[in-house]
């Protein structure tokens, strides 16, 4: 983790609480309980549940109890930057890198951050066409993995 910076802003301040999946049991609808790896943080097994699309609310009237104390009382995240910075930390050196190595760590904001197939990024949200300056080594980017990320970071500078 990274320490506080001259600004006041951290990585281990901005850490987030940690996330789950929602879920019921079967046959027992109207109880929602956070999904953990092999069941619930209550102690239900996976195979007794069904699985939602959105995340566990703790502080929501149909959590369980249980669960709800148990994602309070979690260890915090990394937050989107901390997550990005060290994926970024592990890539070759370079100018780019060092500067949004240097944003990151300011607190930059991470405007979106999408993982998928190297093709798909490159031609439908990169938009490659349209880059004036580095075209060239994007397209090379994007051509040397299967799957690549993307991210728009904001710094204001």
């Amino acid at each position: 983790m990274i320490g506080e910076q001259s600004d006041g802003w951290s990585f281990a301040a901005a850490r987030v609480a940690a996330r789950f999946g929602a879920c019921e049991v079967r046959g027992a609808p109207g109880v929602e309980h956070a999904g953990g790896g092999r069941g619930t943080l209550c102690g239900m097994a996976a195979r007794c549940l069904t699985c939602h699309l959105h995340p566990f609310e703790p502080d929501a009237l149909r959590s369980c109890r249980r669960c709800r104390q148990a994602a309070k009382d979690a260890p915090t995240e990394p937050c989107v930057r901390e997550r990005l910075h060290e994926r970024v930390e592990a890539a070759a050196a370079g100018r780019i890198r060092g500067e949004l190595l240097a944003a990151l760590r300011r607190g930059a904001a991470v405007r979106s951050w999408i993982n998928g197939p190297s093709a798909d990024l490159a031609g439908f949200h990169a938009r490659l066409d349209e880059l004036t300056d580095g075209a060239g080594p994007a397209a090379k980017a994007f051509a040397a993995a299967a799957t690549a990320g993307l991210a728009v970071v904001e710094d204001g500078r």
